[in-house]
């Protein structure tokens, strides 16, 4: 069991570096944006969701949650792919979670990722 999840870590840190390279080195034509976001309802505790989530689209970013009960983080990626996760956050987030907002603020325009990989800050 350790093995494969230790295999898994691996096989995300590898297509992220991947993702990384493709998109600052190869196809420097693509459009890369920034977000912070700060989600509000009933929200905590499924940081991992949000990180699975935003891997599968082959995003950079991190989620944390904070002592006021709201989860914040960034996002960067290809527009597109950013847009795609603000709806999946302000409307779909995790199972058994309830949300009543989505803030995103700081949304900017990149010439590169400023982050590897996705993560969950403590």
């Amino acid at each position: 069991q350790l093995r494969s999840v230790l295999n898994l870590r691996w096989t995300d840190m590898f297509l992220s570096g991947l993702l990384f390279c493709l998109l600052n080195v190869v196809m420097p034509e693509i459009k890369l944006t920034s977000v912070d976001y700060e989600i509000f309802g009933n929200v905590q505790g499924r940081q991992h969701y949000t990180e699975d989530h935003g891997r599968s689209l082959g995003l950079s970013g991190w989620v944390k949650n904070t002592r006021q009960g709201t989860v914040i983080g960034q996002i960067q990626g290809p527009t597109g792919k950013v847009n795609d996760m603000k709806l999946w956050l302000k409307n779909v987030g995790s199972p058994c979670s309830r949300i009543d907002r989505a803030v995103f603020s700081n949304e900017r325009e990149i010439s590169k990722l400023e982050i590897h990989g996705f993560s969950t800050r403590h």
